[in-house]
């Protein structure tokens, strides 16, 4: 018999959970990550620690539940949304932690923004208000303040994504979030649902960086 699967990665936690076809759970296991607060304001998570929960989660719910992967028919992702992630395409590393939604270091960023362009300089496009909440302005100061990134990013070596992208690019090697994700970043324009230009421009953000869009029902790769 064939399951359906999902990767539940909070603020807090990681659950993966086996649904039968009734949407009944058949087994589940969950497994806290630590907390980081180096500076007021600011908030971080250790992405390998997310990334090793996740597995860890995902093989305990199956031996609780007497199944392997070969039980499961597809594995759906949802995640802490605007909490932004940085690594190397080549070595798998992250260039920094996690920066979570609920960090305010962009605050300056943010300032300077609405002073320049007015609070909704971007709502037009984003449906968004300049806010420390969104991952682009996160993404801005990553490539501003971490040693390497920006020059790795402009040569196509360094990734962006939220928290789905990297298990996503965990999981199979796929460079891929879906709109949902991709409209809490602040890049994303709603006509379109493509990655905007002129947005990228403003906020000196390679597009090589970027994860490719697709639907949230669509197809995200092969668990390898």
């Amino acid at each position: 018999m064939k399951y359906i699967a999902a990767i539940d990665q909070g603020t807090t936690s990681t659950r993966f959970i086996v649904f039968n076809t009734k949407g009944e759970i058949i087994t589940s296991a969950q497994r806290e990550h630590t907390q980081y607060y180096p500076k007021p304001g600011w908030v971080e998570h250790d992405p390998e620690e997310i990334y090793e929960n996740t597995r860890l989660v995902v093989a305990e719910a199956l031996i609780k539940g007497g199944l392997t992967m070969d039980n499961v028919a597809a594995i759906g992702i949802t995640n802490q949304r605007e909490t932004t992630m940085v690594w190397n395409k080549t070595t798998g590393k992250a260039y920094y932690n996690a920066v979570v939604w609920q960090d305010t270091r962009t605050d300056d960023m943010v300032n300077e923004l609405t002073a320049r362009y007015g609070a909704d300089g971007l709502r037009g496009k984003t449906g968004l208000p300049f806010a420390t909440y969104f991952s682009g302005l996160k993404l801005k100061w990553l490539l501003d303040n971490v040693e390497g990134l920006r020059t790795d990013a402009e040569n196509g070596e360094a990734f962006f994504g939220n928290i789905d992208t990297w298990l996503v690019w965990k999981f199979t090697g796929e460079h891929k979030t879906d709109v949902t994700n991709a409209s809490r970043t602040q890049l994303m324009n709603l006509e379109t649902l493509a990655w905007d230009e002129e947005i990228l421009q403003q906020l000196e953000i390679p597009a090589a960086m970027l994860p490719q869009i697709q639907p949230s029902a669509g197809y995200f790769g092969t668990v390898l």
